[in-house]
């Protein structure tokens, strides 16, 4: 029983949201116990920003909980359920009506991208591996063949000007150029604010490109982002076992991974949709 006007109409504006490439969330009323303004099924979707765009899962307190949870979800790339407990009417998260309601939330993002700069054997194989874990694939290369690459794959082979790959903050950059203009694509990667920077080169030759973006005025602090030489140490011979560390070290910085031996790890359970319950009203974060 969705207080939005008709299922069909919450159902458009996720599509608009998701065709324009839109990041947003998700709230949708799953129980509630006692008193509550907002009933089961009641939901709203939330901007990047935190501001509801429509519908409705209750007034003051228990919406600014839900904005800022929607963005810390967003912030996480992951599910959550949350309770809002409105038990206690001085410190409760809604008005005093003496309830308990669980809300899950769930973040959409565009489908990120894997931007690879240069063609061969690596290249072919990190886009293959990208593709299995979910990513668009995009290459970049005079030298690329769009047969070698995985099926809807793009592949740009005259880009003069470096303006076919739009460069942003989902987007993984591997660089893969063996020292053609690898010093440009770092350039154009840290000014797009990429979520993941890698330059396969050797320690002395990444010390190089590094330093020379430095005295070229690159931010210091998006340079020591930068992963050169690329990937995890997994004693890598092969192109193939290069290609699986540069992504085993995409899927541990994009999950907040240790990228550590999963029997050293901590004993915490599994946080897929972790429950959070909130019972204080807090300053609200999405405004």
């Amino acid at each position: 029983m969705a207080v939005v006007k008709g299922g069909e109409v919450f159902q458009a504006k996720m599509a608009e949201l998701a065709a324009a490439r839109k990041t947003f969330a998700t709230a949708t009323v799953v129980r509630v116990e006692g008193s509550s303004s907002a009933k089961p099924g009641a939901k709203a979707i939330i901007d990047q920003d935190g501001k509801i765009l429509l519908g409705w899962v209750g007034g003051g307190c228990a919406e600014s909980a839900v904005r800022t949870e929607a963005l810390r979800c967003i912030a996480m790339e992951r599910p959550e359920m949350i309770t809002l407990d409105m038990m206690d009417e001085l410190a409760g998260v809604g008005m005093p009506c003496g309830g308990k309601m669980d809300v899950y939330i769930e973040p959409v993002l565009p489908q990120p991208e894997l931007l690879i700069v240069g063609h061969g054997r690596i290249a072919e194989t990190l886009a293959t591996l990208g593709a299995l874990m979910g990513f668009s694939i995009a290459v970049n290369d005079p030298g690329a063949e769009a047969a070698a690459f995985p099926k809807g794959a793009r592949v740009v082979n005259e880009d003069f000007d470096f303006s076919e790959t739009p460069i942003g903050e989902r987007t993984y950059v591997v660089i893969a150029t063996l020292h053609k203009n690898d010093h440009i694509w770092l350039e154009k990667a840290i000014e797009g604010n990429a979520a993941y920077v890698a330059l396969i080169a050797s320690r002395h030759r990444s010390k190089i490109v590094l330093d020379l973006l430095a005295e070229r005025g690159a931010d210091a602090a998006r340079l020591e982002s930068v992963w050169a030489p690329a990937g995890l140490d997994l004693g890598a011979a092969t192109p193939e076992e290069i290609a699986l560390s540069i992504v085993s070290q995409i899927v541990a910085l994009r999950r907040g991974g240790t990228a550590g031996a999963l029997r050293d790890a901590g004993a915490g359970g599994d946080e897929t949709a972790a429950e959070r319950v909130i019972y204080q009203c807090e300053a609200d974060a999405a405004d």
